[in-house]
């Protein structure tokens, strides 16, 4: 115990001196902690910019553009007269949607006759396409609704008669865990803890092949021959730094963007430490399998810069083609993100993120015997050739 201490507080002393460590540990991740929290400081894409094109010219048109005026997610500043003027305003990103009534959609509407409201959404920008959507839908189909009502009303049928006429089946949705859709809840956490996973990777496959890259094996080396008790050494150290971070986190970053969740704390805590360990744990494997740093910091950096993408945060991985699928269980990001979801957004008691413990647990499993093994296979060369 007491050599695995000499290497803990040597290791300490490496990651505070030596700027490979330092920058990537404990200058970076506090910057884009607080960059990626300004991001999302809006929360909500509100009042996007829109165009109506109005041929009707009725009460029923006006009245729906002032309901959908009304919706927090649309914002109608350009009136166009052609499909060609709205098409323009997009390209010249003026607007991100536009809709258009028809001529006589009043009278039509009246007469039992069917009329097509076109909505304009602009694809190219995914999210606002679907909140216009969203929001113009839920309007235009309640304005359709009314119409018919008020002529069933006015003929004399009794109104409660005529709405359950009008609307048979009634939809309530339940939003839960994000139901104001906040993007600073929902995005912020996934990018500061995958910011975190690639500076844990980045630093960890530094840890051992950079003793050989400096010329400090020697010292090293006289503190142990044993690469198990290298190996823990410098993981706890890593470690420990890990959990700083973990409180920078949680009990500063979260807070000052109100994302915190105190009851998720220890569960969150427990999930993190088993994705650092991971992450150390890949680092170090690939540190002890190389000396070339430039090719392992490559490796890594291919490894965990698409984990976002691949983690299933934004995009469902069972959609993925399969090969992309087995790329995501290869990385520990995607398995703490299963769990993350679980024990912070849902608030859910541990057991119910039992199997990402597990999968994170194999990681380390394998990735930390494997340095041990491989290390010790440099050591022994290094002490042979030394004599």
């Amino acid at each position: 115990m007491k050599t695995i201490s000499q290497i803990i507080i040597r290791e300490w002393k490496r990651i505070f001196s030596i700027p490979n460590f330092y920058v990537v540990l404990l200058v970076i991740p506090p910057v884009i902690f607080f960059f990626y929290g300004l991001i999302y400081q809006k929360q909500f894409a509100k009042e996007l910019p829109m165009a109506v094109w109005d041929e009707d010219q009725s009460s029923v048109s006006r009245t729906l553009t002032d309901m959908m005026e009304q919706n927090e997610n649309i914002h109608f500043t350009h009136t166009a007269f052609s499909n060609a003027e709205i098409e323009k305003l997009m390209k010249e990103g003026k607007i991100f949607g536009a809709v258009h009534f028809p001529k006589n959609m009043e009278s039509d509407a009246k007469k039992n006759h069917q009329s097509n409201i076109t909505l304009y959404t602009n694809g190219a920008y995914l999210v606002p396409a679907k909140m216009i959507y969203k929001g113009a839908a839920e309007i235009i189909i309640k304005g359709g609704l009314a119409v018919v009502l008020e002529k069933a009303e006015k003929q004399g049928m009794p109104a409660q008669t005529a709405n359950a006429l009008v609307q048979p089946i009634k939809l309530n949705s339940t939003i839960l865990y994000n139901p104001d859709f906040n993007y600073k809840m929902y995005l912020t956490p996934g990018l500061i803890t995958v910011g975190l996973q690639m500076a844990l990777i980045v630093a960890a496959v530094l840890i051992l092949n950079l003793e050989f890259k400096r010329n400090t094996i020697d010292d090293l080396l006289q503190i142990s021959h044993s690469s198990s008790q290298i190996v823990i050494g410098k993981m706890l150290a890593h470690l420990c730094i890990a959990w700083i971070l973990f409180v920078l986190i949680a009990w500063v970053v979260f807070p000052v963007y109100d994302l915190g969740k105190p009851s998720t704390d220890f569960n969150f805590f427990i999930i993190y430490t088993l994705m650092a360990l991971a992450c150390i744990g890949i680092g170090m494997m690939l540190s002890a399998l190389s000396d070339n740093l430039l090719f392992v910091t490559d490796v890594a950096l291919f490894f965990t810069s698409p984990a976002f993408v691949f983690s299933g945060f934004t995009f469902p991985r069972w959609a993925m083609p399969w090969y992309d699928q087995l790329y995501s269980d290869i990385m520990p990001y995607t398995h703490f993100v299963d769990g993350f979801i679980k024990l912070y957004f849902m608030q859910l008691p541990m057991h119910y993120a039992m199997p990402e413990v597990y999968k994170l647990l194999l990681f380390t499993g394998i990735t930390f015997p494997l340095a041990i093994i491989l290390f010790q296979r440099k050591i022994n060369s290094y002490l042979k050739n030394q004599h």
